[in-house]
């Protein structure tokens, strides 16, 4: 079974720094037996084609960008689409994030265009869903999560479905400030997701507030297929620890 560890570097690092990245995670996969672990990284766009360049030398490590419209082209001023990021050496397209949602109004509408012009060009959408605080104090965590995906695939068919990935993360418990989310809090939404999506698509990612201590511990969560790690995967000796973990080491 394919474990997926990957990292979004947000609005971080310069063209030198997504390079020496880069190239430090090659070597460092090259010293390493990662198993079924699949690494991806997504950079800011700025950075995407240098990236792209020096992660051709191995092709082990998949390559993402943040955002993409869901027009092929147009008038949409500041936005990229899906083909300009494929064109710049990306194979998936992160969708979604509750910080798109909270600062630049997405919604699950624009998630779901976005999803399909993914699809359309063939690349791998990851699809971020979660509930506020809110929320999961109401005990809506669940039927929250549920109908974000939901509203956002709607309209796929299995084949579809099946090149999808979903990262569950949490609003309370990403970012600076976020609370790690203990295994008993994670149990039943997973419960739920798998029950739903489990065997029907690529993978099933758990994001928020992921640590070198509770790595280990998230992906023994039933129906957890890998990690979408922020703070911790920035520093590349941290990315690379968090493989090893995820292989097993």
């Amino acid at each position: 079974m394919t474990v997926w560890v990957g990292t979004s570097w947000k609005m971080n690092k310069s063209l030198a720094e997504s390079r020496d990245y880069a190239r430090g995670l090659l070597a460092g996969l090259a010293t390493r037996e990662a198993g079924m672990v699949q690494p991806f990284v997504i950079p800011p766009a700025t950075a995407i084609a240098a990236v792209a360049e020096i992660l051709a030398e191995d092709g082990r490590v998949l390559l993402g960008a943040q955002n993409a419209h869901w027009e092929d082209s147009g008038a949409w001023t500041g936005e990229l689409s899906v083909p300009q990021v494929a064109d710049a050496g990306a194979r998936m397209v992160e969708i979604g994030h509750s910080e798109r949602r909270e600062h630049f109004g997405e919604t699950d509408e624009t998630a779901r265009r976005k999803v399909a012009a993914t699809l359309r060009h063939d690349l791998i959408p990851l699809l971020c869903i979660g509930e506020p605080t809110g929320v999961k104090d109401a005990g809506g965590s669940t039927d929250f999560i549920l109908e974000q995906a939901a509203r956002a695939l709607d309209g796929l068919g299995e084949e579809q479905l099946a090149r999808v990935m979903i990262a569950y993360e949490p609003i309370w418990a990403i970012g600076e400030h976020g609370r790690p989310a203990t295994v008993d809090e994670l149990e039943k939404p997973f419960a739920a997701l798998g029950q739903e999506y489990g065997g029907r698509i690529a993978g099933l990612l758990y994001g928020g507030s992921v640590g070198l201590d509770n790595a280990a511990a998230l992906l023994g969560i039933q129906h957890v297929d890998g990690l979408f790690v922020g703070r911790t995967a920035w520093d590349l000796k941290g990315y690379l620890r968090l493989i090893d973990i995820a292989a097993g080491r």
